[in-house]
């Protein structure tokens, strides 16, 4: 099967092409200015590679969704359905091959980052028989894998980034090629760009983008001129699957075209101003105006006092505050909140959600208990969830007064893997593995691992020791004690 499409021609009027099998092992990075004619580049390489690949297409502004119109695309709002079902979504879509745009348009910033990285983990975690070749396109991407933080929280940022990190570094091998479009490189974490060995650069103007798109397409910093003067819809193109030397290619046509209509001038209306006046303001002239305020009458000073006195009576008088579940909530909530505890992590993969999803499943699950409200706040329920992952269901029991203070020292985050060393310590059990810290601390990245043992180490909180086996034991200063060798 010829795996090669036609994305446009060059300067002589010779076809480019791209090789879709060479281009699914080395990925491809799309840079240019707002109107440069990235979107238009994206929709001309799904379209022609629409009958050889899956397509998986994260739209953050509904661009893409008219290709559902003349092709077998799919179209998830993303707004109509919850984290859960995103997630179960992304692993069907692996399972039946089916080509799926994620339209992300009625959500704000913060809810899409959060929606693309349950999604890109739930393509990226699928079951090895279902790691089928798939292209995922990501247009706007500098807003997914951010090179600094922003006006969103650091816990959805960092949840972002690293599933844009695991589709381009780690993609590869479960069948995922990353395809990433981004305004400005500068705006784009370095190491989600770095990974791309094929480069569509179109017209950029800041010094610091056209520096490190020369830099990326092999040009002297002199030749980045060139750059600044592409016209919309040219780009400089090179990569093993499009070229061995840098390419101008013109973008061609394409059969389907975004919902936001032209961007050209167009007339104006033709109406007088007495008839635009009519047409602007007619409604709001029959609209009733609104009634004027009316001064309070004065009370009597006598008549006030009494008032006073009345309501203070009645405040006085002990009065049932209704609630939904009077029963339950007379009740402590603690046992609720361990059995909510308990259900959630006996899912093994509940450490990996964020923690948005998380607080919301514990919300339902402490509902369903009938409780009249939720007991934890968000900072509660973090610290809460993190004690119990490494094993702490009850922390108001004494056994575990020392071992807390011991952990006082961490940030919330590294709680859970410290109290999980710190346990085993206790109980006299081998030294927890990699894969056990990982589920504890939220990670499947063994040098994420690595760094966090020799950070704790670093701030005192443990000491590792490893024997002449290779077997490793960690110790505890405050507490006296160590894991056993493992």
């Amino acid at each position: 099967m010829n795996s090669s499409i036609e994305i446009g021609i060059d300067e002589r009027g010779t076809a480019v092409h791209v090789n879709v099998q060479e281009l699914l092992a080395t990925r491809l990075l799309v840079q240019g200015n707002s109107g440069s004619g990235k979107s238009h580049l994206l929709r001309r390489l799904l379209e022609e590679s629409a009958g050889l690949v899956q397509q998986v297409v994260i739209d953050p502004e509904g661009d893409f969704v008219t290709l559902a119109d003349h092709y077998s695309h799919i179209v998830v709002n993303a707004g109509d359905y919850s984290e859960r079902e995103i997630a179960a979504m992304g692993a069907r879509i692996r399972e039946h091959r089916a080509s799926v745009i994620l339209a992300l348009d009625t959500l704000d910033i913060e809810a899409q980052m959060s929606c693309t990285a349950i999604f890109l983990n739930a393509l990226f975690d699928a079951p090895r028989e279902h790691w089928f070749p798939a292209l995922v396109v990501v247009d706007e991407a500098q807003m997914f894998a951010p090179s600094a933080s922003g006006d969103v929280s650091d816990t959805v940022r960092r949840a972002s980034l690293a599933a844009m990190t695991n589709l381009m570094c780690r993609g590869r091998k479960r069948g995922l090629a990353g395809a990433i479009a981004t305004q400005r490189l500068a705006k784009l974490a370095k190491n989600v760009a770095a990974e791309a060995s094929n480069f569509l650069m179109g017209r950029t103007f800041l010094d610091i983008d056209m520096a490190r798109a020369a830099d990326l397409l092999g040009m002297e910093r002199r030749q980045a001129e060139a750059i600044r003067d592409l016209e919309r819809g040219h780009f400089l193109g090179l990569g093993p699957a499009i070229s061995r030397r840098p390419v101008a290619v013109k973008i061609g046509s394409t059969q389907t075209s975004t919902r936001a209509g032209t961007h050209g001038l167009l007339p104006l209306p033709s109406a007088e101003p007495q008839d635009m006046r009519t047409m602007l303001f007619a409604e709001l002239e029959t609209q009733p105006l609104p009634t004027p305020a009316v001064a309070p009458q004065p009370v009597a000073a006598q008549d006030l006092i009494r008032q006073f006195a009345e309501q203070e009576a009645d405040d006085e008088a002990p009065v049932a505050a209704p609630t939904l579940f009077p029963e339950v909530e007379a009740l402590d909530a603690e046992p609720a909140i361990i059995a909510a505890l308990e259900e959630m992590l006996a899912d093994p993969d509940c450490a990996f959600h964020p923690e948005s999803f998380l607080y919301q499943d514990f919300s339902v699950r402490c509902r369903m208990q009938r409780l009249g409200r939720v007991p934890l706040d968000l900072p509660q329920f973090r610290r809460r969830f993190a004690l119990a992952k490494g094993g702490v269901f009850d922390p108001a029991d004494a056994k575990w007064r020392e071992l807390l203070e011991a952990a006082s020292r961490l940030p919330d985050d590294m709680l859970a893997p410290f109290v999980q060393i710190a346990r085993a310590a206790m109980e006299g059990s081998p030294c927890p593995d990699d894969d056990a810290l990982g589920r504890a601390y939220g990670t499947r990245s063994p040098g994420r691992i690595r760094r966090l043992v020799e950070y704790m180490e670093k701030q005192g909180a443990i000491v590792v020791r490893s024997d002449f086996g290779g077997r490793r034991s960690i110790g505890i200063p405050e507490l006296g004690l160590s894991t056993e060798a493992e």
